[in-house]
């Protein structure tokens, strides 16, 4: 469908091809003789809303916002609970006219049946303006044909044709524009309906809210705990939106389904992508399949228990008939064992002795065939003597070695470990003690200078320096206190020069020659 339309701020020709589940604004301006066109997709159904993170893509560049199954989304995209027509290439037999009941999609999960009594050429994504009470309503055809027929068996096996509501028309430009209004409306007013419904003290929660297409009535969804009076609300939200208010009452399920979200498998939820039916499900379904009661992991967005612990429940049922009671506790001569878990998928169920029995033996995994033995003994009247005789676990498995060779050690698991390692040259030490000169050029020879540091090579070698007898002593007076100093320790050792003159062994000996000082000051005169 193609409509046309004239932009009142700059008189600009605006072409709309309706196709599919979006629309297309293509904007024609003529500027310095050239034409200029300008292409822009967005989604009839959430022009400013956010759904499950779409919003969050690109939005410049001519790029729509929101992915819109761009994106190759593994539902078919951000409608949710979408339909895929596998009867769509099959053609009907001679004669027969196509089924006039089609489905018709309106917002988030929403669905209703509709007659085609005008017999219209409608395909899936047509939209469509349907019979509303009071006023008219605007959809998206999402089933038609056989499958349509289908849908009504299985959804609303006593649907009445002729009292089925119709469809009216196909929509045009002027319903449209109505359409994509009032979906910018309901944001805003769901927040400023919660408002009102705190002011007055009322425990709800107003989740969602859903325009009629001819914006004449808007219908509020909530959930609340138990019975709400609201009508002091409803006065005051038709007060203020001049609108028809129309309160509806949904379950945390079905709040979940209507908004969306993700998973904690990391999968858009079942409920707003294909699960329509809710079915009971009890902490019953977690024990067979051996699940901790954890609330936390086995809640949903819901805050219910998850529906997909009903999806294998079936499986593990038929699996444990052929596992024996776990209530039946298996006699020993070294103890009696009591059940602690059972493995499925591996068929073992694991005991454990009571009281001290229990010490250094841990838990034992027994196969049902195993328990089952042992039950039978023991109703005879006899007791095996220890469980680790029929313990399936302590059993050897044959490994098959691998058909190649560890060449390079690329099988090791630290094999990276020490490859960034840096060795790093441990320094010799020095040995202490005095020793010869002539000693320490053949005893430690030091190792060639770097060619990395010349400065080393320019420095003056000592031989070329004086020796130290030639030098003349300068007369210093700090050496007077210096003799009256071994005068006196002289005298205290009794006039005996020997002790005077024998080492210290603790103290240490310092041989390093050190420069001879400069002189200053009256020095100078005596070196002259």
């Amino acid at each position: 469908m193609v409509a046309f339309k004239l932009c009142p701020e700059n008189n600009h020709l605006i072409v709309i091809i309706i196709r599919s589940y979006s629309y297309s604004q293509i904007a024609v301006v003529k500027s310095d003789d050239k034409m200029q066109i300008a292409t822009v997709n967005f989604s009839i159904f959430t022009s400013n809303s956010k759904t499950m993170g779409c919003s969050s893509c690109s939005s410049g560049g001519g790029t729509p916002r929101g992915c819109k199954n761009n994106g190759t989304c593994s539902s078919g995209g951000c409608n949710k609970l979408g339909v895929f027509d596998w009867l769509a290439n099959m053609q009907l037999p001679a004669g027969q006219t196509p089924y006039d009941i089609l489905e018709i999609r309106f917002k988030n999960s929403r669905k209703t049946f509709y007659r085609n009594a005008k017999n219209f050429s409608l395909q899936v994504g047509d939209v469509v303006v349907v019979e509303a009470s009071p006023g008219y309503d605007v959809g998206v055809v999402s089933v038609v044909g056989e499958l349509a027929r289908i849908q009504v068996k299985k959804k609303a096996p006593g649907l009445k044709p002729m009292e089925t509501k119709k469809i009216l028309r196909i929509a045009n430009q002027e319903d449209i524009d109505k359409w994509v209004q009032a979906r910018s409306l309901e944001s805003e007013v769901m927040f400023q309906a919660r408002t009102l419904a705190v002011n007055i003290g009322l425990e709800m929660k107003i989740s969602d809210v859903e325009y009629q297409g001819d914006l004449t009535k808007a219908t509020f969804y909530y959930t609340a705990e138990g019975r709400v009076d609201f009508r002091q609300l409803i006065k005051d939200m038709a007060d203020k939106f001049k609108i028809r208010i129309e309160m509806r009452q949904i379950g945390s399920r079905q709040e979940a389904q209507r908004l969306g979200g993700i998973g904690s498998c990391g999968r858009e939820l079942c409920c707003s992508t294909w699960l329509t039916d809710f079915r009971s499900v009890s902490t019953s379904a977690a024990r067979y399949q051996q699940l901790s009661l954890n609330p936390q992991k086995l809640a949903g967005q819901c805050g219910k228990l998850k529906c997909c612990l009903n999806y294998e429940l079936d499986m593990y049922l038929e699996a444990i008939k052929s596992f024996p009671s776990t209530d039946v506790k298996l006699q020993t001569e070294k103890g009696t064992a009591f059940h602690i878990k059972t493995d499925v998928f591996k068929r073992q169920l694991w005991y454990m002795y009571e009281g001290e029995a229990s010490i250094g033996v841990g838990l034992v995994a027994l196969t049902p065939e195993r328990v089952q033995d042992i039950i039978k003994v023991n109703k005879s009247g006899k007791k095996p003597m220890d469980l680790k005789d029929f313990d399936s676990s302590s059993a050897q498995i044959a490994r098959k070695e691998p058909d190649y060779d560890n060449v390079v050690g690329q099988d090791s698991l630290n094999r990276f470990d020490n490859t960034f390692s840096k060795n790093k040259k441990r320094k010799k030490k020095k040995p202490k003690g005095p020793r010869a000169e002539g000693e320490a050029a053949v005893a430690n020879p030091k190792p060639a200078q770097k060619q990395d540091k010349p400065q080393q090579q320019n420095k003056p070698q000592q031989q070329n320096k004086p020796k130290q007898d030639n030098r003349p002593k300068p007369q210093n007076p700090q050496n007077k206190p210096q003799q009256q100093n071994k005068a006196v320790d002289a005298a205290a050792n009794g006039g005996n020069p020997q002790a005077q003159a024998s080492p210290n062994p603790n103290k240490k000996k310092n041989n390093r020659r050190r420069p001879p000082r400069k002189n200053n000051g009256g020095n100078e005169g005596t070196e002259k």
